[in-house]
Order: C-alpha cells, then structure tokens, then sequence
C-alpha cells in the first residue's frame, strides 16, 4: 500500500520532505570529490539524505558508482575489511568468476583471497586467510580508488555507523592510514574515491572528528537542520487527506510536532498508527492511544536504559528535565546530590558515552531522544 507516512525505510521522492539546502550542500560536496561525516541520533534522516541525494545527482545527469557499506555489527579489523570489500566488490561484479578475477587483480600481495564456500555460505566475497596487517588495509582501502580510475567515474563509499570501527583494537591505526591516503590523493583527477562516514551514536562521532581531530581539514562535517514545523505539518495533513480521504487537525499536528521536536521519523509512525485507528477524522483520544502504542513498543528500550544509569546519572537527567544548565553551581550540586563539579564531570562523560545526552556548542545538554525525553519526564518521573 503506497503511503506517505514511510517509517520502516530510508525515504526518496515525492514523499521525501525538507533537508533542500542539506541535499544541495551534500550533492556539491559529492561533486567536487570532497569527504563528508553526518552524525546524527537514530532515525532522524541521514540515509534519506545520502540516499535523495544521490537520487537528485542522477536525476541531474551525473554518473557515479556508490557502495553502502553497512557496520552495524563491525567488531574487529577483520569484520570491517570483509564487510567493506564484500560491498565495494558487489557494487561493480556480479558473478563468482569476477569476484575472483577482482580480488586477484586488485588485492594481490595480500591475505585475501576469494573462497567459494564461504561465498555460498555466508555471501562474502572477500574473505582473509590470516591476520590483517596494515598493508591489508592499505590494499583494501584502495580498492574504491583503483576501480574509480579503470571505470573512469567517482565512487562514493558511504560507511553506515562509521563509529563502530572503535571497536577494532587498530582503530587508530586505520584512521591515520585514513587521513594519509586522503592527503596523498591526487585532487585534480575526477575519478575520486570519495566517503561518506555516517553515524548515529553521535557522542562517539564528535569523538572522532572533533575532540580528538581525526580526519581534519580532510573531511566535510553536513549537519541536519531541523525541518520546518510548517512542513511536516502540511506532509501530515495533506496526507489523510489526499492518500486516505481523512481529516487530521493541524493543532494536532502542532502538538505532535512539538512533543517529537519535529522528528520525522516519530511523526510518521504516528501517522500510521492514527491512520490504521481513523475512519473518517482523527480526533485527540486516537492521536492519544497512538502515541500509547509507541510507548508500548519503546518502553522496554527506554527502561533498559534507565536501568544501566546510576543514581547520580538519573539526578543529573531530571536536573536536565528541569532546565538545568549549569551543574556546576553549588545550589545545584546539593538540591541534586551530585557530590562535586568532579563528579559532575565524570557523570556528564558516562551520560555521552551511553549516548542519552549530548552537549551543544554552548555547553548545553540534549536529551538525543525526544520520545525517550517524553517518557522519562511524564513516566518515569512522574511529572505529567
């Protein structure tokens, strides 16, 4: 059933809303060859973005190869350069007798090599006969490069939760090997090698590219602007009315909007579910029992993070609930029994790296999840 109120997919087309000015930064970057980070929470756009973009520069006449390298589940050195070959390989063959030829030709003096069972069983078409080293990496690494020259078109190769390559204990290693490709490239020919590092634990992204610099002046950082209220709200509207012939108030769509800080993806699972409950008009007690069915699908994901904070993480958390900015502050270290500004450090650096708040160029705190900030305040805590 075509709907306009898409949640469970990266979203293109006609149905694809706001992010213009991110789509045209994005697109121009792409064209002039020029690597690109987007960290943002989960679910709020970054593979619509990579994927309307691109969808908009073959519209426009480009021509291009691009390779989704997914590392949702990257652990080890070894796991990265599988997935990253198996992904790259795929986006330019297509049967065993090419893969084979390409690992021969193209990762030679290396351990990888192409096995045919493990190609039938597990879909890797690029597997490793020992331990990686550094000139595995450099190898690999290059693959993209060599294949953009032969093929004489650019290649994007975006890395889906980039971050997860911390997880290798080399890790560093990769990055400055990274860094040094990426200054040794040669920027006049067109036929570039060019990244896409994506990530939604944002936390761990500003950890890589800007505390500890990795990558700078090497890549291009695309940060997602909010979408404008009015827009989703005239997406939601419209759309009851002209897919399902239903009337959705736009104080209701207001009021959504505000709760979920104009996250898409919230509003549109909202939608789906109030549209699934309406027949004719969707009134405030089904936008109730739809937001009450998304808390029942989330609530065991938000109590098992409430369950893996200690007690003075959680009293810094309502100290963020209550507009609180500075912990620091001696009235607030005693009303929140906080102990110290040192300890007020240490649970601030816990509360990143768990990924419930971030911290703005002002120093000011961000609850990452706005469904989960709604649970916490008028659930958990009690304050409706």
């Amino acid at each position: 059933m075509d709907t306009p109120f898409i949640y469970d997919k990266h979203v293109t087309g006609r149905y694809f809303i706001g992010r213009r000015s991110e789509c045209m930064i994005l697109g121009n970057l792409l064209k002039a060859g020029e690597h690109v980070s987007i960290y943002e929470p989960p679910k709020t756009g970054k593979m619509s973005l990579v994927h309307q973009t691109l969808f908009n520069l073959r519209n426009d006449g480009h021509q291009f190869i691009v390779a989704f390298v997914d590392m949702l589940n990257v652990r080890t050195l070894s796991e990265f350069l599988i997935k990253f070959g198996t992904s790259v390989m795929k986006s330019v063959a297509s049967t065993p007798e090419e893969y084979d030829a390409m690992v021969r030709d193209y990762l030679d003096g290396t351990h990888f090599v192409f096995d045919r069972v493990r190609f039938m069983t597990y879909e890797e078409l690029v597997s490793l006969n020992w331990n990686p080293d550094m000139n595995d990496v450099r190898k690999m690494l290059e693959l993209p490069v060599r294949i953009a020259q032969v093929k004489e078109l650019p290649y994007f190769v975006v890395l889906k939760e980039f971050q997860n390559l911390m997880n290798a204990d080399e890790y560093d290693d990769v990055f400055k090997l990274m860094e040094q490709m990426m200054k040794e490239r040669d920027r006049s020919n067109p036929h570039q090698a060019v990244y896409v590092m994506s990530g939604a634990m944002v936390n761990a992204m500003k950890f890589i590219f800007e505390e500890k610099r990795y990558f700078y002046r090497q890549v291009n950082h695309v940060a997602l602007m909010p979408v404008d209220e009015k827009e989703i709200i005239e997406h939601v509207v419209k759309g009851f009315l002209n897919g399902m012939g239903k009337s959705f108030d736009r104080n209701l769509a207001m009021g959504a909007c505000e709760l979920f800080k104009c996250n898409l993806w919230y509003m549109n699972h909202l939608a789906a579910i109030c549209d699934a409950l309406s027949k004719g008009f969707v009134t405030e007690t089904m936008m109730t029992d739809a937001l009450n069915s998304m808390i029942a699908v989330h609530e065991p994901r938000f109590v098992s993070i409430i369950n893996d904070l200690t007690d003075h993480q959680l009293s810094l958390l309502r100290a963020v609930l209550d507009g609180v900015i500075k912990f620091s502050a001696s009235d607030v270290i005693e009303k929140y029994r906080l102990n110290s500004s040192a300890n007020v450090r240490r649970v601030k650096d816990a509360l990143k790296k768990k990924e419930v708040l971030t911290f703005n160029e002002k120093d000011e705190p961000v609850i990452l999840d706005p469904l989960f900030e709604y649970w916490v305040s008028n659930i958990y805590f009690d304050k409706r």
